[in-house]
Protein backbone atom coordinates (compact mmCIF):
# COMPACT_ATOMS: atom_id res chain seq x y z
CA UNK A 1 0.00 0.00 0.00
CA UNK A 2 1.20 3.44 -1.02
CA UNK A 3 1.87 6.08 1.42
CA UNK A 4 -0.58 8.08 -0.70
CA UNK A 5 -3.22 5.35 0.07
CA UNK A 6 -2.55 5.02 2.79
CA UNK A 7 -2.57 8.56 4.21
CA UNK A 8 -6.48 9.26 2.41
CA UNK A 9 -8.01 6.40 4.10
CA UNK A 10 -5.96 7.27 7.17
CA UNK A 11 -7.49 11.20 7.07
CA UNK A 12 -10.77 10.29 6.62
CA UNK A 13 -10.77 7.72 9.77
CA UNK A 14 -8.48 10.34 11.65
CA UNK A 15 -10.74 13.42 10.72
CA UNK A 16 -14.22 11.49 11.41
CA UNK A 17 -12.73 10.31 14.97
CA UNK A 18 -11.88 13.73 15.92
CA UNK A 19 -15.21 15.11 14.94
CA UNK A 20 -16.97 12.50 16.35
CA UNK A 21 -14.53 12.70 20.05
CA UNK A 22 -14.94 16.83 19.51
CA UNK A 23 -19.10 16.20 20.23
CA UNK A 24 -19.38 13.24 22.37
CA UNK A 25 -15.98 13.42 24.50
CA UNK A 26 -14.04 9.77 25.38
CA UNK A 27 -16.22 8.26 27.62
CA UNK A 28 -19.03 5.89 26.22
CA UNK A 29 -22.82 6.81 24.79
CA UNK A 30 -24.05 6.04 22.36
CA UNK A 31 -25.63 2.74 21.98
CA UNK A 32 -26.47 1.15 24.70
CA UNK A 33 -25.13 -2.59 23.36
CA UNK A 34 -28.13 -4.09 23.49
CA UNK A 35 -28.33 -3.92 19.44
CA UNK A 36 -25.85 -5.25 16.84
CA UNK A 37 -26.71 -3.64 12.98
CA UNK A 38 -26.58 -6.63 10.60
CA UNK A 39 -27.03 -5.22 6.87
CA UNK A 40 -25.18 -8.22 5.31
CA UNK A 41 -26.14 -11.36 6.46
CA UNK A 42 -30.23 -10.53 6.60
CA UNK A 43 -30.20 -11.71 10.62
CA UNK A 44 -32.62 -9.85 12.40
CA UNK A 45 -31.75 -7.60 15.35
CA UNK A 46 -32.41 -10.00 18.28
CA UNK A 47 -29.97 -12.80 16.28
CA UNK A 48 -27.72 -10.32 15.71
CA UNK A 49 -27.65 -9.13 18.90
CA UNK A 50 -27.66 -12.30 20.32
CA UNK A 51 -24.64 -13.03 18.02
CA UNK A 52 -23.29 -9.73 18.65
CA UNK A 53 -23.78 -10.64 22.21
CA UNK A 54 -21.64 -13.82 22.12
CA UNK A 55 -18.63 -11.69 20.31
CA UNK A 56 -18.42 -9.44 23.03
CA UNK A 57 -18.23 -12.12 25.91
CA UNK A 58 -15.71 -14.33 24.02
CA UNK A 59 -13.61 -11.11 23.02
CA UNK A 60 -13.81 -10.07 26.80
CA UNK A 61 -12.47 -13.41 28.01
CA UNK A 62 -10.12 -13.62 25.82
CA UNK A 63 -8.78 -10.33 27.29
CA UNK A 64 -9.21 -11.24 30.82
CA UNK A 65 -6.61 -14.12 30.00
CA UNK A 66 -4.48 -11.51 28.14
CA UNK A 67 -4.31 -9.59 31.52
CA UNK A 68 -3.56 -12.86 33.61
CA UNK A 69 -1.04 -13.48 31.54
CA UNK A 70 0.69 -9.73 31.54
CA UNK A 71 0.51 -9.82 35.49
CA UNK A 72 2.17 -13.24 35.58
CA UNK A 73 4.59 -11.59 33.58
CA UNK A 74 4.71 -9.30 36.62
CA UNK A 75 3.43 -6.00 34.50
CA UNK A 76 0.74 -4.83 37.05
CA UNK A 77 -2.46 -4.38 34.41
CA UNK A 78 -5.92 -3.33 35.42
CA UNK A 79 -8.75 -5.79 34.52
CA UNK A 80 -10.85 -5.19 31.21
CA UNK A 81 -14.00 -3.50 31.51
CA UNK A 82 -17.53 -4.73 30.08
CA UNK A 83 -16.49 -3.75 26.63
CA UNK A 84 -13.16 -5.32 26.87
CA UNK A 85 -10.60 -2.14 27.23
CA UNK A 86 -7.83 -1.97 29.46
CA UNK A 87 -7.17 1.17 30.72
CA UNK A 88 -3.05 1.10 31.09
CA UNK A 89 -2.85 4.93 32.10
CA UNK A 90 0.28 6.26 31.24
CA UNK A 91 1.15 4.65 27.71
CA UNK A 92 4.48 5.83 27.22
CA UNK A 93 5.49 3.68 30.75
CA UNK A 94 3.51 0.56 28.64
CA UNK A 95 6.04 1.31 25.33
CA UNK A 96 9.32 2.46 27.21
CA UNK A 97 9.35 -0.32 30.65
CA UNK A 98 11.51 -3.07 30.03
CA UNK A 99 9.10 -5.10 31.96
CA UNK A 100 6.54 -4.00 30.23
CA UNK A 101 7.69 -4.76 26.89
CA UNK A 102 8.80 -8.40 27.86
CA UNK A 103 4.92 -9.06 29.04
CA UNK A 104 3.69 -8.20 25.92
CA UNK A 105 6.08 -10.29 24.03
CA UNK A 106 5.66 -13.14 25.81
CA UNK A 107 1.31 -12.71 25.86
CA UNK A 108 0.98 -11.64 22.54
CA UNK A 109 -0.68 -14.92 21.22
CA UNK A 110 -3.38 -13.79 23.53
CA UNK A 111 -4.06 -10.67 22.53
CA UNK A 112 -7.33 -10.81 20.26
CA UNK A 113 -8.69 -8.13 17.99
CA UNK A 114 -11.34 -6.48 18.42
CA UNK A 115 -14.27 -8.01 16.85
CA UNK A 116 -16.38 -5.73 14.30
CA UNK A 117 -19.53 -5.95 15.74
CA UNK A 118 -17.98 -4.67 19.24
CA UNK A 119 -16.37 -1.87 16.91
CA UNK A 120 -19.65 -0.94 15.72
CA UNK A 121 -21.50 -0.82 18.79
CA UNK A 122 -18.63 1.41 20.63
CA UNK A 123 -18.95 3.61 17.63
CA UNK A 124 -20.18 7.08 19.14
CA UNK A 125 -23.71 8.66 18.51
CA UNK A 126 -23.47 11.24 15.48
CA UNK A 127 -25.71 14.73 16.16
CA UNK A 128 -27.63 15.77 13.27
CA UNK A 129 -25.38 18.14 12.26
CA UNK A 130 -22.04 15.75 12.42
CA UNK A 131 -24.53 13.43 10.21
CA UNK A 132 -25.17 16.12 7.81
CA UNK A 133 -21.56 17.04 7.45
CA UNK A 134 -20.59 13.43 6.61
CA UNK A 135 -23.33 13.30 4.01
CA UNK A 136 -21.92 16.72 2.54
CA UNK A 137 -18.35 15.23 2.23
CA UNK A 138 -19.69 11.90 0.86
CA UNK A 139 -21.48 13.79 -1.74
CA UNK A 140 -19.11 16.16 -2.40
CA UNK A 141 -16.09 12.93 -3.06
CA UNK A 142 -18.33 11.38 -5.60
CA UNK A 143 -18.98 14.32 -7.32
CA UNK A 144 -15.54 15.58 -7.31
CA UNK A 145 -13.65 12.65 -8.97
CA UNK A 146 -14.00 9.83 -6.50
CA UNK A 147 -17.60 8.01 -7.63
CA UNK A 148 -16.19 5.30 -5.51
CA UNK A 149 -16.00 7.29 -1.89
CA UNK A 150 -18.25 5.47 0.48
CA UNK A 151 -21.75 6.53 1.19
CA UNK A 152 -22.83 7.39 4.78
CA UNK A 153 -24.99 4.91 6.78
CA UNK A 154 -28.47 5.38 9.00
CA UNK A 155 -26.10 6.49 11.75
CA UNK A 156 -24.30 8.79 9.74
CA UNK A 157 -20.76 6.99 9.73
CA UNK A 158 -18.84 6.18 6.58
CA UNK A 159 -19.93 2.44 5.44
CA UNK A 160 -16.84 -0.01 5.05
CA UNK A 161 -16.57 0.10 1.20
CA UNK A 162 -12.88 0.05 -1.12
CA UNK A 163 -12.01 3.00 -2.34
CA UNK A 164 -9.50 4.47 -4.31
CA UNK A 165 -7.76 7.17 -2.36
CA UNK A 166 -4.96 7.00 -4.36
CA UNK A 167 -5.97 7.85 -7.81
CA UNK A 168 -5.55 11.52 -9.33
CA UNK A 169 -10.04 12.00 -8.99
CA UNK A 170 -9.89 11.30 -5.28
CA UNK A 171 -6.88 13.48 -4.95
CA UNK A 172 -8.75 16.14 -6.32
CA UNK A 173 -11.83 15.55 -4.56
CA UNK A 174 -10.38 15.42 -1.24
CA UNK A 175 -8.95 18.91 -2.25
CA UNK A 176 -12.13 20.17 -3.29
CA UNK A 177 -14.40 18.59 -0.67
CA UNK A 178 -11.77 19.25 2.20
CA UNK A 179 -13.68 22.51 3.59
CA UNK A 180 -16.77 20.77 3.95
CA UNK A 181 -15.41 18.45 7.07
CA UNK A 182 -13.31 21.82 8.53
CA UNK A 183 -9.98 21.09 6.88
CA UNK A 184 -8.38 23.59 5.09
CA UNK A 185 -7.55 23.90 1.62
CA UNK A 186 -4.06 25.11 2.24
CA UNK A 187 -3.16 22.02 4.04
CA UNK A 188 0.35 20.68 3.93
CA UNK A 189 0.21 17.00 2.31
CA UNK A 190 2.59 14.28 3.09
CA UNK A 191 5.58 13.65 0.70
CA UNK A 192 5.49 9.81 0.16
Amino acid sequence: MSARRWYGGRLLIGVVSVATLTVTGCGGGGNSGNEVASASNGKTGATASKSGSSELADYVEGQRKWVECLREEGFDTPDPDSRGRVEFGDNSKWKRDPKALKAQEKCASLSLPIPESVLKEQRPELSEEEIGKNRRYAKCMQEHGAPDFPDTGADGHFQESPWDSASAGAKRAARACAPVIGIPVDAPTPKG
